[in-house]
Formats: C-alpha cells, structure tokens, sequence
C-alpha cells in the first residue's frame, strides 16, 4: 500500500512538473496545424487564451524567482516562442515576412535571462517548429522555401550565442570590478584598523570565525573613529574659519602618511598616500612640534593639494599616542592671516580629542572581543558541563575548539599513568582511520612532553615536522605547518593531551592559545567528571567482588525482559545457583577463601553466558541468571555445563593455615516462563523451589520446576549434616555410604522430570551404623545427606513444603525467599 501510494505521489508530482511543456508543446501543434489550414476563429481564441494565460503564469514565477531552475526558464522561453510564431503567422500569413525578425529578438532575449542549456533548447525548439511549419504550409500547394529557412535558423544561433557571449560576459566584468572594488574598501577597512590598533595580526592568521568577528569589530570601531574626528574637524574649520582641516595617520613602518579623515571644500586635494618626509609634514615629525606658516605666496606647492596651493597659510601639528608619534593634523586657510596662540590650542584639543576617540574606540573593541571570546567558552563550558560520557567530552571539546579557531585536525589522547601508556581515543579530520586506537609509551615526543611539563607545546604553535615529534616516529598527524599540544590536567593528575593542527601558519596566537588553555582545563575537569560518574554507576548497579550485576540492577533487567518476553511472546529462563555447604567453607577455611570460591563461580556463569543473558550475584553464594529465548531443555543444558565446569575447578588461596586448594560443588534451581509463572516473583519463587529439591536430593545437581512441585506431592529425605568441601591436597576420607552416581548428560531430560525407568542404578551401598537420631527403622543415608539411590526422580522429590521443613535443621548462609521491589526507587541498569 505504501508503495502505491508513493508511486502515485510520483506521478502526480511528474505531471505537475511536464505540464507547462506539454501546454507548450500542444500550443506549438496548434500553430502547426493553422499553417496547415486555419483553425475556427472559436478554437483559435480559445488557444490565445490559454497561450497567454500559461506564459503569464510561467513569468510570473520567473521573476518571482530568485535564482529560477532551468526547467523554469526553458517553459517560459517555449511559450514565448509558440506566442512568436502564432503572431507572425497571423501578420505575416507567412514566414518570410518582416514580422519574422521578433522571433530573433524572443531569441536574445531568452539567451539573456535563461541559463545556457534552457537557451540552447529553446533555440532547438525554435528551429525545429520553423520546419514544422513550413512543411506544414507545403500541404496547402504553396512551395516549401528551404532556402529562407537556413538564414533563418542560422541567424536564430548567431543570436543566441553572440547575446550570450557579450551579455554574460559584460555581467561577469561587472561583477568582478563589483568584487574588486569590495574587496579594496576591505582592505581599506582592514588597514585603518590596524593603524588604529584594533587588530593585533593580519587576517590571514586568524580562523574563520575569529576573523569574522574581527573584521565585525573593526568595522564598527573605525565608523566610529570617523564620525568622532570628522566631528572634531568640521567644528575646528566652523570654529577657526579653515579651508581644510585633515588628519592624516601614519603606517606601522613610518615611511608614509595617510588621509584619516578631513573637513574640506577644495576641489584638487590629493588622496595621497604621502612620504614623511614631504614638506611641511617632514618638517612637523622632525621637529616634534607644531608647524606654523603664513603669508604663502600663489605658487607654493603643499604635498596634499594637487597645483598651486590656494591657501595663505598652514599649520602642521604631531599626534602623539603615549609618547610615539602617530600622525598629523593639518590645518590652513584662504586668508593670509597667521594662527594664533590661542588657535593652536584649540588645534591641540582637537588632536587630543582625536587620539581619546581612538583609544576609547580600541578599549571598546578589546572589550567586545573579550566579550565574545568569554562567550565561546561559555558555551563549550556549558557543553562540556551536559556531557556525560568519555566520548560526549571528546566531541564537545574538538567542537568547542573549532569555534574558539580555524582547526583542520584534532586528536584527544588519554594517558593510562600506571602503565605508563597512551592512548588516541578520539580523531578528527584527516588520518581518522589511521591514528584512532593506535597506543603508544611514554617517550620524547611533544604529547608525553606536554604532560610532563604541564605546559603546551611547541612554542607559539610552530611545528616543523623534520625535527619535532608528535606522537610517534611512527605514528604521525598530517602535514601541517601549525601544531599545538595542550595537556589536560586535573589536581595535577595527567588524563591526556587536546591536540590541534591548522593548515595556516601563526594560526595559534597568543590571545589564542590562553583561550585554548581555558578550554583544556575545563575539558578536563569534565573528563575526570565523566570517568567518575562512570565509577560511580558501576558501583550503583555491580557487584564489588564478582563484577557482575548487583540485586538492584538484576531486579530491573529482569522486569525489562520478562516485559520483552510477555510482548514477543518468547521463552525465557531463570536459573538461581548456590553454592553447597558454603557456610562449612567459610568456617573451616575463613571468609577470604570464600570470597575466592564466590569470584570463582561469578567467572563460571560469565563465561557460560550469552552476550543477551543476565548474570547477577543476589546475595551471599546465590547468583541468579536470566536466559532470553530459552527454554527448560536449554536451561538445563547451561545449568549442567556450570555445575560440571565449577567441579572441576580447583581454587587456590591463602588460608590461615598456608595455601590452600578446594574444590566445590553447586546446587541449580530452574524455572520457565510462562509455565512456572508469569511475574518475576514467581519465577524467582518457583526456581528457589527447585533448588530447594536439589539441594535436599543430594546437592550437586540442577533440577527444573514442575508442577508437581507446586502441588506438593514427594517424600523429602531424612535431614542429615553436611560436608565441607574437602581441599584438593587432603587425601579423601573413606566413604562411609555409597558413591554418587555419575551426573546426567547435558542432553538428557531434567532429574526432577525424569521418569522412574530412566534412573541410573544406585550401586550397592557400603555398611554403615545407623544414624541415633535416624531410630531403628531409618534407610541408610549416602553422601551429603542423600538417599543412597543416588539423584532421585521428580515422583521421589520432596515437596516445597516438606524440603522447607527438613532444612530449618540445617544452617544455610542467608534466608532464600522472593525479592520484594520497593516501589519507591528505581534501580539503574548495568551498563
């Protein structure tokens, strides 16, 4: 249904977009077919109404367009060429009359507007519907004239191609002349600012989005600098009664002089730039004082008029700027009177106005950059603050340093201290496949340099890569001039290096580089952040001796997966493991052997798990795993491989008394869903039940849940005391009761389940004495408190109720019973 659904879509979409060039095409058969033999005057009206309607329509969408597709122009050009034809017809009754010659200016038209492939289509259609034509006017007898056509259609192309050519052509020097004249008034722009001081480097060795702010900022700063000295200006030539007033700066190398700004009517001023050492600018910054001049006879030649000088006198005064000359302000006038002291000084108040507007326009800037610069590291602090992860870090971070400056490559390397290790986590740009994961040691390259030193290096960001080193000889960043290390450091505690290159040279200036510093530091402290919140979910949700899931945790994952189970529609197994006579381990060979044994079967289930199951230790000696798409003969089949593989395991350990090696056995319980219940209570509850029938049925052993449980049917066996497990070095004590037959084949069906003709036969049991509390009548007990006959089918097994009431004799390590959930709180899940 979707599939039909797009497809119509698509057709719709297809017709919409063909129908103005089938309207055209149709609209072109029409003119043919009225060459051929006129059409009815209702049908030809008809037709010049829809002709025009379409070719209004299509141009109106053209010019509403801002850049229209060539879809667009090639409809309009059509249209306008059937309108052409129908026209020169009706005048003309003929092709060869002089109304013909519209059609070359339709096409010069096209040619000017249209893209260069809907032009050349449209010429095509042109041509083709002139042909068309006039085979069409050969029907009614008159001659077909072949050799007006060719002029025609050669004249449409000598048309299309030279108002193309000349008209494109004239357009692109237009807009080149546009750019360069831009680009000076730039340059221009970029120049006063320097002069002034608003920016510290050329544009060139700035980032992109450094340079834009920049050039935002002095944009603004030298605005304002003009409007604040031609104010200055215009009041002293109101106020003194000048002809010019103008300020002119001087360049960072002192050989020339330049227009600033001026107040003038003269018509033949020069726009310099001016030598230093011209005139009465010379004469000004040799002195370091003012120069004054009066009664200047007509043919005295200043530097900055263009002629004669029509001034009578002139007044040269230095700026200076903390103590170094910066410029000079010239002032003269028309009438031959000299200036006086007091004129001077309001020159000199002037200057001085001029130099605060600049430095009040510098600090202004200086803040606005500091302004924006304390904004980007807002901003990366605010998204290294919400990343959570190692890797959220790294992308904020290389993120964040790419807004601070232009960067074509970055890498974060993390430092192992204790193996004196690192480590490329995180790459970006060129070399991603090459350097991500590659380790290395501790050696003199500039990353194991920057963490020793806690300082960045190389020095101002300058890399040559013949003589310095990165990461290693080996391992290599890409070619680039502009390379700078910044180590991330926490509490004086090394986590690794922010490495970054730029293509450009001096791409890391000082102003920078602090930037980048800051960056480093709080990338830091959200990487330790990180680590530490990844820390502390491992201790909410893992077991602190095994690694495994914790209760909290398994409660979750459980109710996660019984609910996938319940939707689905799927199997799933819960098998609850305990180990035997764990309490005489503990008491015989003291805790921290247990706790050996413990982490020993923890490594057991671990690797007999699938990657979709759940291994949790529940409490004490009991863990509890979760099998997904499991049923009970699957179940049983991994509850017969850990208990096989953990009786073959031999633990060493550290007891009081020496080394000592012990061997162990363990107890399975398995329930199914949906069989032995639907919640998580009662499949816990069930295969706690089935260990209990384990356990009380000679321990060693798994059984899986039945009904027959439930129902309570079963003898339970006479209680009797258990073994500790013996150590591996200690020589078996002779058995006083009949051997434990082999155990079941992973294959076979489970013991609980098993029918009576399918036991294995008990071997004959040795002599024993009677157990005094077991009175005369007692069957004699076999090893580990079970009946001699071995494992015991599910007919023999004691019921939930009687095995609870045998075991109340023996001591267990903690009570077994079903988990409550405490509604109040949620566990979080394993990562």
């Amino acid at each position: 249904m979707a599939n039909l659904v797009l497809a119509v879509l698509t057709a719709r979409r297809i017709a919409r977009n063909a129908a103005p060039l089938a309207c055209a095409l149709a609209l072109g058969g029409l003119v043919v077919l009225d060459a051929a033999e006129p059409l009815p005057k209702l049908a030809a009206a008809a037709a010049l109404i829809v002709l025009v309607a379409a070719l209004v329509q299509r141009a109106r969408r053209r010019a509403a367009a801002i850049e229209a597709s060539a879809l667009l122009d090639l409809e309009v050009g059509a249209l306008l060429v059937v309108a052409t034809f129908a026209a020169v017809l009706r005048l003309d009754g003929s092709l060869d009359g002089d109304a013909h010659a519209a059609l070359y200016v339709v096409i010069a038209l096209v040619s000017a507007f249209a893209r260069p492939a809907a032009s050349l289509l449209v010429a095509l259609a042109a041509a083709a519907l002139e042909l068309a034509v006039r085979s069409a006017m050969a029907s009614r007898g008159a001659p077909i004239a072949w050799g007006a056509a060719a002029p025609h259609i050669g004249f449409m192309a000598v048309f299309s191609v030279l108002n193309a050519a000349v008209l494109r052509a004239e357009i692109s020097r237009v807009r080149k002349a546009s750019h360069t004249r831009l680009q000076a008034e730039i340059e221009r722009l970029r120049d006063d600012a320097r002069s002034y001081r608003l920016l510290s480097a050329p544009a060139q060795a700035r980032g992109a989005a450094q340079k834009g702010d920049d050039e935002r900022l002095a944009r603004s700063g030298v605005e304002e600098i003009h409007q604040s000295v031609l104010f200055a200006l215009r009041l002293l030539r109101e106020s003194l009664e000048l002809y010019t007033a103008m300020l002119l700066w001087q360049n960072d190398a002192g050989t020339h002089l330049r227009i600033s700004e001026l107040a003038s009517d003269a018509p033949n001023l020069s726009e310099g730039p001016f030598l230093s050492g011209d005139g009465v600018f010379g004469a000004a910054i040799t002195q370091r004082a003012p120069v004054v001049i009066g009664g200047l006879k007509p043919g005295y030649k200043l530097p900055y008029y263009v002629g004669p000088s029509p001034v009578r006198a002139v007044c040269a005064l230095p700026v200076f700027e903390h103590g170094q000359l910066r410029g000079v302000l010239v002032v003269d006038r028309v009438e031959d009177r000299p200036f006086s002291p007091r004129e001077l000084e309001l020159i000199d108040e002037a200057c001085r106005y001029a130099v605060r507007a600049i430095q009040n326009e510098r600090v202004f800037v200086q803040l606005e950059r500091a302004k924006i610069e304390q904004g980007k590291l807002y901003r990366a602090a605010e998204a290294l603050g919400a990343a959570t992860t190692e890797p959220g870090v790294i992308e904020a971070g290389v993120t964040s340093a790419r807004e601070i400056t232009s960067v074509d490559f970055a890498a974060v390397t993390l430092y192992d201290e204790a193996q004196k290790v690192h480590e490329i986590r995180a790459v970006s740009g060129d070399g991603v496949a090459e350097l991500t994961g590659q380790r290395f040691r501790h050696n003199a390259g500039l990353v194991s340099m920057v963490l020793q030193n806690r300082h960045p290096l190389p020095y101002r960001g300058e890399y040559d890569e013949k003589r310095q080193i990165v990461f290693t000889r080996r391992v290599t960043p890409p070619s680039m001039p502009s390379i700078i290390v910044l180590p991330l450091v926490v509490h004086d505690r090394p986590l690794g290096t922010l490495v970054l290159g730029s293509r450009r040279r001096a791409a890391f200036t000082d102003s920078v580089r602090s930037t980048l510093e800051v960056l480093a530091s709080h990338m830091a402290v959200s990487l330790s952040n990180a680590r530490m919140m990844r820390r502390l979910e491992e201790l909410a949700t893992m077991d602190g001796l095994t690694g495994l899931l914790n209760k909290r945790a398994m409660l979750e994952v459980a109710d996660q997966k019984i609910t996938a189970a319940r939707r689905f529609s799927r199997r799933l197994s819960v098998l609850v493991t305990d180990i035997d006579h764990f309490k005489k381990v503990n008491d015989t060979y003291g805790h921290d052997v247990g706790d050996v044994i413990i982490k020993g079967l923890g490594d057991v289930l671990r690797r007999a798990k699938r990657t979709t199951d759940a291994v949790a230790r529940f409490g004490g000696e009991e863990f509890v795993v979760i099998c997904e798409e499991t049923d009970a003969r699957g179940a049983m089949l991994l509850a017969e491989r850990v208990r096989e593989e953990l009786g073959r395991t031999t633990f060493h350990a550290a007891g009081s008394n020496g080394p000592v090696q012990c061997q162990v056995t363990c107890s399975i319980g398995i329930a199914t869903y949906p069989e032995a219940g639907s919640t998580w209570e009662e499949l816990f509850k069930a295969a706690d039940e089935s260990l209990y029938v384990s356990k009380r049925s000679g321990r060693n052993r798994s059984t899986a849940w039945s009904p027959s449980m439930r129902s309570g049917s079963g003898h339970p066996p006479a209680p009797e005391a258990s073994a500790p497990a013996r150590p591996a070095s200690e020589p078996p004590a002779p058995s006083r009761s009949a051997p434990e037959p082999p155990a079941p084949s992973r294959s076979a069906p489970p013991a609980a389940a098993r029918p009576a003709s399918a036991r294995p036969a008990a071997p004959a049991p040795a002599p024993q004495r009677r157990s005094p509390a077991a009175g005369g009548g007692a069957a004699p007990a076999g090893h580990d408190g079970a009946p001699p006959g071995g494992k015991r089918a599910a007919a023999s097994s004691p019921s939930p109720a009687q095995a609870r009431a045998a075991v109340e004799a023996e001591p267990r390590s903690k009570p077994r019973r079903p988990p409550e959930v405490d509604p109040t709180s949620k566990p979080k899940t394993a990562a």
